[in-house]
């Protein structure tokens, strides 16, 4: 139980890792799959690319809000945090650079992948959130330390949204900045908990711009 997601499958569609030009680690959200996030691989597309999508244990990367104090959603969030640091270095060993690894994730996901670039920096190919923002209870306690030099970040969020506060998103994108990523920021009134077609198309466009 001290690291739940260690042992759990990842799921691969695309290029094998090796000789790949780009990996993209998808992360799904709470009570998903890595089957169904796997489904943006499609809309991402490129023959070059090695699609990856961790399963988390249970179908939940962490048990309570990613705002609960921190030690509420251990040791679940470390694990997870860790399953994504082990992803990264596997691409790395098969020759991708970071800066051609890009890390997407889906509400929990989003967050997990959020925090995962932060507490792990590098210039990484991108940081695509949709619908979510750096864990923690309080925006004066996000606080990370290194450079993300120049990392691409799309953080894509409903406002209002039921599971996270669009001032987490902002507060989220600020400390992003602050360690020099570059963030851009797309609010969409009204939204549903859901993807749209548009933030699809944006994060598609990040992706390719790699090449």
């Amino acid at each position: 139980m001290l690291d739940p997601h260690a042992n759990m499958p990842i799921d691969h569609v695309g290029h094998d890792l090796k000789g790949a030009s780009c990996a993209v680690i998808l992360l799904h959200g709470r009570g998903s799959s890595a089957e169904d996030i796997l489904g943006l691989a499609g809309a991402f597309y490129d023959e070059r690319i090695s699609f990856l999508a961790p399963q988390a244990a249970n179908n939940s990367w962490y048990p309570n809000s990613f705002l609960a104090p921190i030690e509420q959603n251990e040791p679940w969030l470390s694990s997870a945090i860790a399953k994504v640091a082990n992803l990264i270095q596997s691409c790395a060993t098969a020759g991708i650079q970071r800066s051609s690894i890009v890390i997407c994730g889906f509400s929990q996901g989003a967050c997990l992948a959020t925090e995962s670039v932060a507490r792990h920096p590098a210039h990484y190919g991108a940081l695509i959130a949709f619908t979510g923002g750096l864990v923690g209870p309080s925006d004066l306690e996000l606080h990370h330390h290194g450079s993300l030099a120049g990392t691409v970040v799309l953080l894509s969020s409903g406002d209002p949204d039921p599971h996270v506060p669009w001032s987490r998103v902002q507060a989220s994108a600020r400390e992003l900045e602050r360690m020099r990523a570059q963030v851009e920021l797309m609010c969409h009134a009204g939204r549903p908990h859901a993807i749209l077609d548009k933030e699809v198309a944006a994060a598609r466009s990040l992706i390719r711009s790699l090449f």
